[in-house]
């Protein structure tokens, strides 16, 4: 509507008028503006000129049916910059072969070689069933690139032919491996069972292979229980087969006999659980291998094992924070992973790391949180020094040269796009990061000309009003607009009143907490708790359920 030709001032001043909601225009515009009508004059008119219209800007949307909030899967990259072999040598296992794949999904150029550099990876496996997708998706490209109207017929190449033989000898080879370890596994399971028979009809065990002395018991959790399962879960997962590898690795969890080994075995499940993408699976694995004594005990300096323990551990939680869209927890994560450790490739490389946490703190950290803790970080300084176009973004972001900081930004949207974990964040991201470079511009200023503040974005008056408007109804920016002169208006803030009026809140709030501890202590000393009724079916004994609880006192 804006771009159409305004027949006066007065015109002009309704359309914008018209541009935002009845609740929020007053708030937004500056009524009384030369040659202008008054605002109740302007309101009629509009609601006259544009009575059946369709209001164009939209406030009450559900966050959840937001555009920016949903991922485009459908994209296309068409110049990508990426050295894909230099990539691809960044991970292992499945996630480099899962990367792979989301490149040649969305990246035409690059499909044939990233497919083909898959199928020779995923022949290093016993993921038949992968092999025979990728092999199938290559053979489709080669056609599709073949079939092309500006294809070279000399250069065209043929796919590899489906290796049948390396088929079925790694299905056979798959099947005996599973076979050899599940006859270990009830092998470990059955010399237990003898061992405790045999401990407890003999007395006192105190002694004896897999007793505690002076227990008279056997341990039956023992290590080679918890190897079986770990053994059965890698070769679950080298089959492709994740359930089952997480069922193993989480089995493992009831022979685990040290912190060390319940550590290992909470990395196991993380790393099933992001190929999962079970992001709440990450993040209570995270909490309980932290919770360990080997890493919760110890403070200050940290021994390099258990450094590089906590900086895997903070990767996936980063990982996990970003796909539920919580930026600056990610941001926070990623920040304390520790250089010299880095070492998790079957999930990320110490560039994305730089990537990841860059991009999260330029969206949600503010000035002094920037430069306190990435700019002045000496670890994280280390991770930017492999991804030197991230650092130029985050030093141009601080030094307010918007203009170079956005443009750099768009000339590696491509590259990100083909990022599996980022390309569904980048849209959030880059708006989250221009919306924060406009609110940094305009805080020092009482007033702001919105020609020049188009110049320093590089974009027009028009685009540059919408996107104020947009801030101003989200409350990110408290100001008003002269639409007729293009001069955005800080709006005078009594600070005395807003003071009082958040101390009274504190108060309350304050309030409301001691008053729920004293009715807690009161709770406590009267000895009042709950008992579950019992179970339908149930011979009178009290059993856990979800039905009503009755109340007892113990006076």
């Amino acid at each position: 509507m804006r771009d159409s030709p305004a027949p006066s001032a007065a015109a002009s001043s309704v359309t914008a008028l018209y541009c935002a909601p009845p609740s929020s225009r007053a708030d937004l515009f500056l009524p009384g503006t030369a040659g202008d009508f008054s605002l109740s004059a302007s309101l009629s008119a509009c609601t006259l000129l544009y009575e059946g219209a369709v209001e164009p800007m939209q406030i009450d949307v559900d966050p959840q049916e937001d555009p920016q909030n949903t991922p485009d899967v459908n994209y296309v990259v068409e110049n990508p910059t990426l050295d894909l072999e230099q990539y691809a040598a960044s991970y292992s296992g499945l996630m480099r072969i899962e990367r792979l794949q989301f490149i040649a999904d969305h990246c035409p150029p690059l499909r044939v070689e990233a497919l083909k550099m898959a199928l020779s990876f995923v022949q290093r496996t016993f993921n038949v069933d992968m092999y025979e997708e990728v092999h199938r998706k290559l053979s489709e490209a080669t056609r599709e690139l073949q079939n092309a109207p500006d294809a070279i017929p000399e250069s065209g190449v043929e796919p590899p032919p489906l290796d049948t033989a390396w088929v079925e000898a790694t299905r056979k080879k798959a099947l005996l491996k599973l076979e050899k370890l599940d006859t270990d596994l009830k092998n470990y399971k059955g010399n237990s069972i003898k061992e405790s028979i045999r401990c407890h009809c003999g007395g006192q065990g105190a002694g004896r292979p897999g007793t505690y002395p002076g227990d008279g018991q056997a341990h039956t959790h023992s290590p080679a229980h918890r190897r079986g399962h770990d053994d059965l879960g890698d070769h679950y997962l080298d089959c492709g087969d994740l359930s089952n590898a997480l069922k193993c690795y989480s089995r493992a969890r009831d022979y685990c006999t040290s912190a060390k080994h319940v550590i290992n075995m909470c990395l196991n499940v993380i790393k099933v659980s992001v190929y999962l993408q079970n992001w709440s699976h990450v993040l209570s694995y995270v909490s309980k291998a932290e919770s360990t004594p080997e890493i919760a005990e110890q403070r200050g300096e940290r021994d390099s094992q258990t450094q590089a323990i906590l900086t895997k551990l903070k990767c996936a939680a980063g990982l996990a924070e970003l796909a539920a869209r919580k930026y600056k927890q990610a941001a926070k994560c990623f920040l304390l992973a520790s250089f010299d450790h880095c070492d998790f490739p079957e999930l990320l490389s110490p560039s994305n790391v730089a990537v990841y946490g860059g991009l999260c703190a330029l969206a949600t950290f503010d000035r002094q949180e920037l430069q306190r803790n990435v700019i002045s970080s000496s670890s994280f300084k280390l991770f930017l020094e492999l991804e030197p176009q991230v650092r130029d973004i985050i030093f141009k972001f601080y030094e307010s040269k918007y203009a170079s900081c956005l443009k750099m930004l768009d000339e590696m949207k491509d590259n990100l796009l083909l990022d599996m974990y980022l390309a569904p964040h980048v849209r959030t991201l880059y708006t989250q990061i221009r919306n924060r470079a406009l609110i940094q511009y305009f805080s020092p200023y009482v007033s702001a000309d919105m020609r020049k503040m188009a110049t320093a974005f590089n974009t027009t008056v028009a685009a540059l009003e919408d996107e104020l408007t947009q801030l101003i109804l989200e409350g990110l920016i408290n100001a008003r607009i002269d639409s007729h002169s293009k001069i955005l208006y800080a709006r005078d803030v009594d600070q005395r009143s807003t003071t009082f009026e958040k101390s009274l809140l504190m108060g309350k709030e304050f309030q409301r907490r001691a008053k729920a501890m004293i009715l807690r202590a009161a709770v406590l000393r009267n000895q009042i708790h709950v008992k579950s009724p019992p179970r339908e079916g149930s011979q009178g004994e009290l059993t856990p359920a979800n039905s009503q609880s009755r109340m007892s006192t113990n006076m």
